[in-house]
């Protein structure tokens, strides 16, 4: 049996496709994480900020993380691709 790759969403309180990503995901029963990047302060927010530039090379919502892939924006294709769905 292979091991289900959990995603890591990189993702704003406000945004709607963030939102969208988190509801595609959870009305699969796919388990996530997630950190909602406005809401931190401090190194924190600073820590995270320089992880979503690592993985994307910008600041755009949602990032998604799943294994190597990165995926920025809700483009429902490409996370059911990655996911092997």
């Amino acid at each position: 049996m292979t091991k289900k790759i959990r995603p890591m969403l990189y993702t704003l309180s406000t945004c709607v496709h963030c939102a969208a990503t988190k509801r595609f995901l959870s009305e699969r029963g796919i388990e996530y994480d997630y950190v909602d990047v406005d809401l931190l302060e401090g190194e924190e927010s600073e820590k995270i900020r320089d992880e979503v530039l690592k993985v994307s090379g910008g600041f755009r919502f949602p990032t998604i993380v799943v294994g190597k892939k990165v995926i920025v924006g809700f483009y429902e294709d490409k996370l059911r691709e990655a996911l092997g769905l």
